[in-house]
């Protein structure tokens, strides 16, 4: 019998892309809230406890793959009594409810978690102390994620290449705040690895070691396609967090390299149509 995964937030950026590689190995249950991508997706409010006790209990999977929150720092800032709702008070719902069906969680927090100056990176340091109190937990750290998804409509740094490809609009990228890319890719394969190990109690950071700008990136991948990229200088005072990646080589987990990173990029672009689900 294939191991049951369910999926929080799968019409996300992020969680659609994990559902379609996922479902390539599990039986996989995606939820979603606003934005129903997949007519096999079910309703799931994880603001609400009893709603996400519910579904959790009638779709009783051995892990859950807890993805849905709100990621925009400058959201979370501006509404942060939503904020601690979704992203804080939700993980406990969601840890709550797989405890009482014997259900792991990975958790997919961000790098953000290592700097509780504002209100995004509280919600996740606090989250990660909520799942660290199960008897089988694994917090996932990526840093801003790139790499095609099913999702193509958020509003998330990858997608804007997108449309810079797509409908033509300007490709200006600023140069100031810099950071350590993570791919979607690699958090699905470190996902299956985790599932498949049975590797638990671990805080994990999936990301490359090189330090890059939001203008690296957009060159590296537009110029593929014939597109020429700006840099503007927009004094992005933005904490850069740097993870250091000897968690991955201690537990056996892939890492990928900047260069690598980038081709699959590029390959998945040009190849987007297989992305569906």
């Amino acid at each position: 019998m294939k191991e049951k995964v369910l999926i929080t937030g799968a019409s996300s950026y992020v969680g659609a892309r994990l559902y379609h590689d996922l479902r390539q190995r599990y039986d996989t249950v995606g939820t979603y809230n606003n934005n129903q991508l997949s007519d096999t997706f079910l309703h799931l409010d994880t603001t609400k406890e009893e709603d996400v006790r519910e579904l959790i209990d009638r779709v009783r999977p051995n892990t859950v793959i807890h993805v849905a929150a709100n990621a925009s720092a400058k959201w979370c800032e501006e509404h942060p009594d939503e904020a601690r709702s979704l992203n804080e008070t939700a993980t406990k719902s969601v840890v709550d409810a797989a405890k009482a069906v014997n259900a792991g969680v990975i958790f997919i927090s961000s790098f953000a978690a290592m700097d509780t100056s504002n209100v995004y990176g509280r919600t996740k340091a606090e989250s990660e102390r909520i799942v660290q109190g199960m008897d089988s937990w694994v917090i996932l750290r990526p840093s801003l994620v790139i790499g095609y998804s099913p999702n193509t409509t958020n509003d998330r740094p990858f997608n804007r290449l997108l449309k810079n490809i797509d409908e033509g609009t300007p490709a200006v990228y600023d140069t100031s705040w810099k950071f350590q890319p993570s791919y979607s890719r690699h958090i699905s394969e470190i996902i299956t690895l985790v599932i498949d190990r049975g590797i638990n109690a671990q805080t994990i950071p999936i990301a490359v070691s090189a330090l890059k700008s939001r203008f690296d990136v957009a060159r590296d991948i537009l110029t593929e396609f014939n597109i020429d990229v700006t840099p503007e200088d927009k004094q992005d005072k933005t904490p850069v967090l740097e993870e250091d990646l000897r968690k991955l080589k201690e537990l056996g987990l892939p890492l990928y390299e900047y260069d690598e990173v980038i081709r699959a990029c590029v390959e998945e672009i040009r190849h987007r149509k297989k992305f569906t689900i």
